[in-house]
């Protein structure tokens, strides 16, 4: 049996990843800083509600759960 390294096993919730815009890799730019969402949400002239909810759409457009995903898919692609 042959055993896959974990980022080649399929997920499957995975979905290929659609086009992310300048506006998102902006914000998980300022997200991976390591700024919290206040932050954020100042920065991006946001509310906190608006940050958060923005953050959901990337990561369910990508197939991800977490925000940490969706940093690290980005970093990995050296989108961040």
């Amino acid at each position: 049996m042959t055993v896959l390294p974990q980022e080649l096993r399929p997920v499957a919730r995975r979905m290929p990843p659609r086009e992310i815009s300048h506006d998102d890799l902006q914000l998980l730019r300022l997200l991976a800083t390591g700024l919290p969402v206040d932050g954020v949400a100042r920065r991006l002239d946001l509310s906190e509600r608006t940050v958060r909810r923005r953050t959901r759409l990337i990561c369910d457009r990508l197939g991800f759960s977490t925000a940490i995903e969706a940093i690290v898919w980005a970093a990995r692609r050296g989108l961040v």
